[in-house]
């Protein structure tokens, strides 16, 4: 374990093998990390709040943490978590494998994120927000759950598999989009969307199929799917599958 002088880490953390912990990071004592984890400089790793109801926050293998990010106690993210600077997560978050979390993104907890899940830079994920595995949420979108702000009721946005959100768009509290969809960028989605279809504009609208956008490369391939053709990132065993599957 490589532990610089400036950091502080509580005797009752449980910390596995080969991690690394930064200049002026704090380990506080609820948390649970795994082996091969990296924590870089000026991190909080299980900010004590009484909303975790006494929960561990659990950081999985082969994690990586980057600088001036914050993580309350009570979330619990499997392995290979990836984070870009300066990231608040906080308490009852529950992430599967591969997340990667972008520069200045923001996750107000109570929500569940699937596998290989992707949030770009300045995302904002607001409570009761129900990710599936393999979606990607661009920059500055925002997930809503208040009907009718300010309140105490939270309905959270649904999110199925593959479905992608394009860059600086507002989903209303409790709008489900379906699996393959594309939400355009800065849109203003107030209804569900239909799986496999792309809407845009403010609010948005019903566009066309995701099967009728080509690729801009000259191929005049089907964009969408994005699996037939973008693999980056994805273990092979999972891109052998997409291949399998789209003939690409």
């Amino acid at each position: 374990m490589t532990i610089r002088n400036t950091a502080i880490i509580s005797g009752k953390a449980s910390i596995g093998s080969n991690v690394s912990i930064g200049d002026f990071t704090i380990i506080f004592d609820n948390v649970v990390i795994g082996d091969n984890v990296s924590i870089q400089s000026h991190c909080l790793i299980g900010q004590p709040t009484s909303l975790s109801d006494g929960m561990p926050l659990v950081i999985g293998n082969d994690s990586l943490i980057r600088s001036h990010s914050i993580f309350y106690e009570g979330s619990s993210f499997g392995s290979q978590l990836m984070t870009g600077h300066r990231v608040t997560v906080r308490e009852k978050i529950e992430a599967g494998e591969n997340l990667i979390i972008g520069t200045h993104c923001d996750l107000q907890g109570n929500s569940v994120i699937g596998d290989y899940v992707r949030l770009y830079t300045g995302a904002q994920i607001n409570h009761k927000s129900n990710i599936d595995d393999f979606v990607r949420i661009y920059q500055y979108s925002v997930l809503t759950n208040d009907p009718h702000p300010p309140s105490n009721l939270e309905v959270g946005v649904k999110i199925h598999k593959y479905a992608v959100i394009a860059a600086m768009c507002c989903i209303l509290p409790g709008v489900i989009i379906g699996e393959k969809a594309l939400v355009g960028a800065y849109s203003l989605v107030k209804s569900d969307v239909e799986p496999e279809t792309v809407v845009a504009g403010v609010p948005a609208k019903y566009i066309c199929k995701t099967s009728e956008i080509k690729l801009k490369d000259g191929s005049n391939q089907p964009a969408y799917p994005w699996m037939r053709h973008f693999h980056r990132g994805y273990p092979e065993e999972i891109t052998e599958e997409w291949m399998s599957m789209y003939g690409a």
